[in-house]
């Protein structure tokens, strides 16, 4: 076997339908596109969202809601989370490049530490955001909280 003789599977391929071809081919004519109307026509690209002229569902039903261009998106990490990192990493700080390589976050993304869990080990923990009860426990268990 070498590559001048290799073939599809049997019944793998079908031949595509080739319309335009003239009467004898049986899709000559109006080659599948029906009488007059501006889909048989040459040329024709129909519109995004177009419906054939019905009112279309994007202008039938009512607009609501608010985006707020100014959000800022942060990833949550909760304390419980660091403790764990803490313990099996042997580590005593933790910041944004640590939660990275550990796979947590993307280079992009912001970190928001959370409350969620407890924490007994004394970190010096590096992000850019707490919440009130995570900054709280941070400094409880004798560990330093850096706002980047």
């Amino acid at each position: 076997m070498n590559l001048s003789n290799l073939k599809p599977a049997e019944g793998s391929t079908k031949t595509r339908k080739r319309i335009g071809r003239g009467p004898g081919s049986g899709l000559g004519g109006t080659s599948t596109r029906g009488h007059k109307g501006a889909k048989s026509r040459s040329g024709y690209s129909r519109k995004i969202g177009f419906e054939g002229g019905q009112m279309p569902i994007q202008r039938r039903l009512p607009k609501f809601g608010f985006k707020n261009i100014n959000r800022v998106e942060y990833k949550a990490i909760n304390i419980a989370t660091l403790q764990l990192m803490a313990e099996s990493q042997n580590i005593t700080k933790i910041g944004v490049d640590e939660l990275i390589e550990a796979g947590f976050i993307s280079a992009s993304q912001l970190v928001k530490i959370l409350g969620n869990g407890s924490l007994t080990a004394k970190l010096e923990v590096e992000a850019h955001a707490f919440s009130k009860s995570a900054e709280a426990a941070i400094q409880a268990a004798g560990g330093t909280v850096v706002k980047l």
